[in-house]
C-alpha cells in the first residue's frame, strides 16, 4: 500500500526550474531529486501536458517553467498529477456478515473524504512562490 510521490517530485522539479536560468535536462534534475531519469521525464510529460512546463529535444534542450512561479497553484498542480485521493480503502470488500465489515467502508469513505478536502484546501491558498519563498528563508542564515 504505497501511496504516491509524484506531487512531492513535480513540486521539487518545479522549484529547480524556478531557480534556473536555463533549459534544464532531466539527467540534471533527476540528480536533484535522486532519482531515475525516466522517473522524472514522466513527470515532465504531465507537466508539460498540464501547461506548467515547456521542453525542447536536442544538445541544449530541457526543460523550463511556463508560468511564473505566483501563478503555479498546487492543488492545480496537484491535480495534474495525482490520482484523486489521500487515503484509500482496501481493494477488498469487507465481509458484510462481519459487524465492523458491514459499515467500516461507508464509515472510513466519509472519513476519507473530509481528509481529502482538509489537505485541497491548505494547498489550493499556496502557490509554487510560497515554496520559493520558504526555500529562500531555509537558505538563509539564522
Amino acid at each position: 500500500m504505497n501511496s504516491s510521490s509524484r506531487f512531492a517530485v513535480s513540486v521539487h522539479v518545479l522549484a529547480l526550474l524556478a531557480l534556473e536560468a536555463r533549459p534544464v535536462p532531466s539527467a540534471y534534475i533527476a540528480g536533484s531529486v535522486n532519482t531515475n531519469p525516466v522517473v522524472i521525464r514522466r513527470i515532465l510529460a504531465l507537466l508539460n501536458k498540464a501547461g506548467f512546463t515547456h521542453s525542447t529535444l536536442g544538445a541544449s534542450g530541457g526543460t523550463v517553467l511556463a508560468l511564473p512561479a505566483s501563478r503555479i497553484n498546487l492543488l492545480d498542480l496537484y491535480r495534474a498529477v495525482e490520482e484523486p485521493g489521500v487515503l484509500s480503502l482496501h481493494r477488498n470488500s469487507p465481509n458484510p456478515a462481519c459487524p465492523v465489515g458491514r459499515n467500516i467502508t461507508s464509515i472510513l469513505g466519509g472519513i476519507f473524504e473530509q481528509a481529502q478536502l482538509a489537505m485541497e484546501n491548505v494547498i489550493k491558498a499556496m502557490t509554487l512562490q510560497d515554496v520559493l519563498d520558504q526555500l529562500n528563508a531555509a537558505q538563509s542564515p539564522r
